[in-house]
Formats: structure tokens, sequence, C-alpha cells
């Protein structure tokens, strides 16, 4: 079965990466939630997309305790992401500035996730091989996917070599013979961030693993009426 994981949560309805988008993903019955991590000054694991908050501050800057109140701790969002298991997507873009390339956040995440024990509900993810690579280093009880764009030889090969058991590739750019070959690999697929119904329908008939979506009302709905089909 193709698994609904809620991007930012259900960020379709609620503010994205806030505790009311992990709460209502729930309520509507995405299996995961997918959720951004970052640092602050102090040292603290926040919630959030982008490196600067909307005013223009910078998060790695910023101390915990002066964040916006829709900024959510880390230890907060997985409470709220009760139910569901949690996509954890750590942030360390070399052009970001909160670029960290020791990849404390990875183990400290680790530390977090080992303390709550339930190592099937957590799931990360980076654009930063590195990173990942890290994360699977230190908490080799965790399963690891490589964010990518392509789906293609090179990534599916470079996600095999380095024991990563998912590759997490941009939906546009996923298709049929590039997801049985990552298959055949033996690689799970989740793609991300798919709203269109259309193109829902044609990633679950193809065997795709999970579908990150704004609007995880919508997949549960077109996965419903792909198993009515079948």
């Amino acid at each position: 079965m193709t698994l609904v994981i809620a991007h930012r949560g259900a960020s379709a309805a609620e503010p994205e990466n806030t505790l009311a988008a992990f709460t209502r993903a729930v309520a509507l019955g995405a299996e995961g939630i997918e959720l951004d991590v970052r640092r602050t000054a102090d040292d603290r694991l926040v919630v959030h997309h982008d490196a600067h908050l909307p005013d223009g501050r910078v998060i790695r800057r910023t101390a915990a305790g002066e964040l916006p109140d829709h900024v959510p701790t880390l230890e907060a969002a997985l409470d709220a992401c009760a139910g569901a298991f949690v996509h954890i997507e750590i942030k360390n873009d070399p052009n970001d500035p909160d670029h960290d390339p020791s990849n404390w956040v990875a183990s400290r995440v680790a530390t977090e996730l080992d303390r709550r024990g339930d190592a099937a509900r957590w799931l990360i993810s980076s654009f930063n091989l590195a990173t990942v690579d890290r994360m699977r280093n230190v908490a080799p009880f965790v399963r690891t996917a490589w964010l990518t764009y392509q789906l293609d030889t090179e990534v599916i090969a470079t996600a095999a070599a380095h024991r990563h058991p998912a590759v997490h590739p941009y939906y546009e750019l996923v298709d049929a013979d590039g997801l049985r070959a990552a298959h055949v690999a033996g690689l799970a697929v989740n793609t991300w961030t798919c709203d269109d119904p259309a193109r829902m329908a044609d990633l679950i008939a193809w065997g795709i693993d999970g579908i990150c979506t704004n609007v995880p009302d919508v997949a549960l709905a077109v996965r419903a009426s792909a198993g009515t089909r079948a």
C-alpha cells in the first residue's frame, strides 16, 4: 500500500510545520508526517523549513525563546505527531547560514530518537548525503533516505552503496521504469511533493511506496479510489 505522508503537516489546511498542522494530519488519517529541523543559537532543535524567519532573522543566530510562538521545538512536534510515523528532514544546505559540516544536528536528532525508542516510527532524510550518512552511522536503528530530485541509475546506485533503505525524488521526475529499478535495488521510494490527484493515481498504480503531499486528505481519497478500482 502507498503511504500518505503529510508534507510539513496538513499544510494546505493549517500553517506549515506547526503543531496545528501536525495534529490535523493525524486527524485526517495520514500514516506519516514530514517536518524540517534546524538548530537555534542556544542549540535547541526547532521545526522550520527556511533558515530565516519571515522577519529576516536567522534561526541559527536566534535563541529558541526568541522565536515566534508558532515555531515548535522538535520535542513538541514529535509529541504532536503521535499516531503517525515521522519523516524528519534535516536541513543542512551548504548555501544556508546554518550549514554545519560536522552534522551536529544529525547526532542530536539521533539522541532524541534513541531516548524515545519506537525506532519504526522514524524516517530521517536530507539532501545532504553526508548528513544522512552520519545518521546511518550514529543511529543504525533509524531508517534513512537520501532526498534527491532525480530517480536515475546514479541516485539508485549511490543510495544503495551508502546503505540507505530509501530514496526521496521529486514527483515530476519519477517514472515507472525508475521506480522499478529502485525496487530491484531494494530501495523504497517516497516522492515529494505531489498535490495533483491524477499524478497521485499514476504513482500509486506504478507502486510508489509513499507520497508526500500538502493535501493528505486528497491523497487518501485517491488511494481509496485506486483500491476500489483494483
